[in-house]
């Protein structure tokens, strides 16, 4: 090996591994292991070839790592994510340079500071983010990026109803299609459902929470998205249980819907909006509403004491998240949105966090999607089926960590009088 740079990565990874007492190896490229004992059928890093060692050395970031797990050019053998997550340092990052080797550090990266980068880099294809100007033909582009992937490699990780939002754990060790049901069931209580009232589901996905609030509870429901392959399954499913006349779903930009409705629901859509665009966001909502309606806001957020919430500065794993995943997303933080209900003629009922229960959803997803790469792969192809796989692990790591939350939160359109709502909860937890 040229300059020696094969040795000199394994005596600074076998110095890593000693001072950190790692519990995880590293599988080189030639098939060596480091520590020289450490057993190949263990959990270990992979890294396949120089390249992928000259390419950090050079641009030691987020970007650089989500590139290199895309392409498969570094990968973990015998284990998961969530198994090297459990076994890393627990030494901060400040605290780790203090212990490392700058001697062995610098030798090894001055071998591969001018080595060549190889490929492939697949994400240095996708363009700089930028945040949706709130037009249709933005949100548009930004959703179906993320949703109009395939129906069916969703298909093979979401629950039989395909609800992609946080599901709901009466006991924790529930089903994922279980939890699913019953988070459907839970909104429909939130919201007081009656039969023959108007529901309005606003970003409504493959058509899920309409469909099952129509089944269940005999309303008329109004579901938009920008997925033209959501909107096909939607329609697809709602002509073969007989619902047309019942359940109607459209491409439409959230912003454009007509009409007053009993209720409304946004579940899982604030993050696509963008914070420049949340008060078009809460004035549509509040002029498709009758007074005294309930809109049930069900939405991912970020704790209001942290510096990024509060100037909108994105933290690298955040900004890689919606670069390579969710492009022009943005998170709320509780304490904004209870403001911006009543700033925009609503009134708060009930806050409710269901963090605990995303960390949940987002494993199972990410179960489940592990269990059906070969299909995942053979239906979008390995890049982006190993992203998405990074994608859930991280948000469940997120959530667990409570780095993120999720909270739904009850509103009604603001009037004088009474709002008709029950004395308790009791009515939810029938």
């Amino acid at each position: 090996m040229p300059n020696g740079r094969l040795e000199a990565l394994r005596r600074f990874l076998d110095h890593v591994h000693r001072v950190f007492a790692l519990r995880f190896g590293f599988l080189l490229w030639d098939q060596s292991v480091v520590p020289a004992n450490w057993p190949r059928d263990s959990l270990c890093v992979y890294i396949a070839d120089e390249g992928a060692v000259a390419g950090f050395v050079r641009r030691p970031n987020v970007q650089t790592l989500a590139n290199l797990w895309a392409s498969a050019r570094l990968d973990i053998r015998n284990g998961t994510i969530f198994d090297l997550v459990d076994r890393r340092p627990s030494l901060r990052t400040r605290e780790m340079r203090k212990v490392l080797s700058k001697t062995l550090l610098l030798g090894m990266a001055s071998k591969y500071l001018f080595a060549s980068r190889g490929g492939p880099w697949p994400l240095d294809e996708i363009g700089e983010e930028r945040q949706s100007d709130g037009t249709a033909a933005a949100n548009k582009k930004n959703i179906s990026y993320h949703y109009d992937v395939s129906n069916a490699f969703y298909e093979l990780w979401l629950d039989p109803e395909m609800v992609y939002t946080c599901s709901y754990f009466t006991k924790w060790d529930n089903s994922l299609a279980q939890s699913q049901l019953d988070k459907l069931e839970m909104c429909c209580r939130k919201l007081r459902l009656k039969p023959g009232e108007t529901v309005l589901d606003l970003g409504c996905g493959w058509g899920a929470f309409s469909i099952y609030a129509a089944q269940h509870y005999g309303v008329k429901a109004y579901g938009v998205t920008l997925s033209e392959q959501q909107v096909s399954y939607a329609n697809e499913k709602i002509k073969r249980l007989g619902l047309q006349d019942r359940v109607r779903i459209e491409l439409k930009d959230y912003a454009l819907v007509e009409g007053v409705y009993d209720k409304v629901a946004a579940i899982g859509m604030l993050e696509h909006v963008g914070i420049d665009n949340f008060p078009t966001y809460f004035k549509t909502v509040n002029r498709s509403l009758r007074p005294g309606g309930l809109f049930l806001h069900h939405a991912i957020t970020r704790p209001g004491k942290s510096h990024q919430a509060r100037t909108r500065r994105k933290r690298p794993e955040f900004a890689a998240l919606t670069k390579y995943i969710f492009p022009g997303g943005e998170l709320d933080y509780i304490g904004r949105t209870v403001t911006n209900l009543e700033r925009f003629g609503f009134e708060i009922h009930d806050v409710e966090g269901w963090r605990e229960h995303y960390q949940r959803t987002c494993r199972h997803w990410h179960d489940r999607l592990l269990a059906k790469m070969d299909a995942a792969i053979a239906e979008v192809g390995s890049v982006k089926a190993r992203i998405w796989l990074m994608y859930l692990a991280a948000c469940s790591i997120s959530f667990e960590r409570n780095s993120v939350g999720l909270h739904q939160t009850l509103a009604s359109k603001r009037i004088k009088g009474a709002t008709g709502l029950p004395p308790t909860r009791a009515d939810l937890y029938r």
